[in-house]
């Protein structure tokens, strides 16, 4: 697991992960594996907002990204940036978004399919109420490519909590002068 602010990002996958390059003669053979999720195409990839890099899995679908929470969190739309004329492929067709306390009990949510998407996919993570859902474990899972393809491309995946309102918000607004002349301190 991969420590990222206050949000673990991993991955469960039956294989070692392999970090594909776009130039491939820029990391030698044999070089540092740290190096290559430098350069490559990692969990790192997931969230440096360049929609250039991407993770890239490796072995049999369904292909699995683990967001675990260190608290219950509040979530309320995650969003995964998807470029079929980038990936073409590689690119997701079906995916399934399941949350839960972890691994043992995660209930899908969402199940979308996808046909040749460029941009960013909204999903909405809320209940029957729509409201938005408190949950310590998101798991995206990628159960087919465009093209019947092996592997995987994801270039972004975001997680949006719900704005909360400061305790300023609440109180009604200074409109009269004299309100208005004691609204700072100084």
């Amino acid at each position: 697991m991969l420590t990222l602010g206050h949000m673990l990002i991993g991955w469960n996958h039956p294989h070692y992960l392999q970090w594909e390059m776009t130039t491939p003669n820029k990391t030698p053979p044999g070089a540092d594996p740290k190096q290559l999720e430098r350069t490559g195409f990692g969990v790192d990839q997931l969230r440096d907002d360049n929609l250039e890099t991407y993770w890239q899995s490796d072995g049999s679908q369904p292909h699995l990204v683990n967001i675990q929470f260190r608290r219950k969190t509040t979530v309320k739309t995650l969003c995964i940036y998807a470029d079929y004329k980038s990936d073409e492929s590689y690119t997701p067709s079906k995916i399934s978004v399941r949350v839960g306390n972890n691994f043992h009990n995660l209930q899908e949510i969402r199940q979308l399919e996808l046909v040749e998407p460029s941009g960013w996919i909204h999903v909405p993570l809320t209940d029957s109420h729509k409201k938005p859902i408190r949950t310590f474990m998101i798991q995206i899972a990628v159960l087919a490519n465009h093209q019947n393809g092996r592997d995987t491309h994801m270039r972004q995946i975001k997680v949006y909590t719900p704005v909360e309102e400061s305790s300023i918000g609440k109180f009604p607004r200074c409109t009269t002068i004299d309100f208005m002349m004691y609204r700072s301190i100084r």
